[in-house]
């Protein structure tokens, strides 16, 4: 038996991308737009062929803004808010999700969340209990944190696009930031990221976040000679001044490795045909899934 390889999705960061890279005149028989589905399809497809994983998992925002990281800073994805509670999601999106989820089912692609937790979350712990290689598709640099070479664990990135993915490993992390995974939540929590509400210690960027991890390896390190005043007067007050917020942003950026999600490597092996036969056939016909639904389907059977 070969050597299970486990293929995590980051499904929303995909299928917003998918959304906004097809256009909505793409529509099922019914005329709602079916683009993100197609689109999603298309991507599954293509890792699969490329990588040939055993095993896969859609991981799922069960909450996309957990009440616990909001109560640790208030700010985190708040600019994301309609008033009030309501993700700010294109109306054409919004109906496509259902979807998704029943097409993933039919297929046996199986959907992984956990309450009150985001999809980084879920991959997080899969990936940190997985006992094979790991690649994590995402356009989420958050997840960077996760690569780890010696255990196999790395991030297939699209922030260039699907077709011009990136293989994030500790290399690469050494080559763009000086850096491996294991210090990269330390470094983004120090940076902040502005497309999560995560403002970063005042006056320290990226590079100067990046040279802080390197030359003293993580937070407690960058604080500990700073107390030591081994590091220059103005990095120090920033850095004093930041305290607090570093505390609490820590603990937000760094994805859980820990939950419980009540599934087995089993539960997660890939199809080598759709579960729900009949099912997959209806729902490709109805949504006019065409060539996506075919060239799934040719992945799955490279499984087999």
């Amino acid at each position: 038996m070969n050597r299970p390889f486990l293929q995590l999705y980051d499904t929303a960061s995909l299928y917003f991308r998918a959304f906004y890279g097809l256009p909505t005149s793409l529509t099922g028989a019914d005329g709602r737009p079916v683009n993100a589905v197609r689109g999603l399809l298309d991507f599954i497809a293509r890792f699969v062929t490329e990588y040939r994983p055993t095993h896969v998992a859609a991981c799922w925002d069960d909450n996309w803004r957990p009440t616990w990281r909001v109560q640790l800073v208030p700010s985190y994805k708040a600019h994301r808010v309609l008033h009030g509670a309501v993700e700010q999601v294109p109306d054409e999106l919004v109906p496509q999700v259902p979807l998704i989820r029943a097409v993933l089912d039919a297929v046996g692609i199986a959907i992984v969340g956990a309450a009150d937790h985001e999809a980084d979350d879920v991959i997080g712990t899969l990936a940190s209990t997985a006992a094979g290689p790991v690649d994590v598709i995402t356009g989420d640099r958050d997840l960077f944190q996760l690569v780890d070479d010696a255990r196999g664990v790395r991030v297939l990135s699209v922030v260039k696009g699907v077709r011009n993915h990136e293989r994030v490993t500790d290399d690469w992390l050494l080559a763009k930031y000086g850096i491996t995974g294991a210090g990269y939540a330390d470094f983004a929590t120090l940076r902040g990221d502005a497309s999560d509400g995560l403002p970063g210690v005042a006056g320290i960027g990226e590079k100067t976040a990046a040279k802080l991890i390197a030359d003293h390896g993580d937070l407690e390190g960058v604080l500990a000679a700073a107390s030591a005043r081994k590091l220059s007067p103005g990095l120090t007050a920033k850095l004093t001044a930041g305290i607090d917020y570093l505390a609490a942003a820590r603990e937000v950026v760094a994805v859980r490795r820990d939950l419980d999600l009540g599934v087995s490597l089993d539960d997660l092996r890939l199809p080598t045909e759709p579960v729900q036969p009949e099912m997959f056939a209806e729902l490709a016909e109805l949504l006019n899934l065409g060539g996506a639904a075919d060239r799934l389907l040719k992945a799955l059977s490279l499984n087999a």
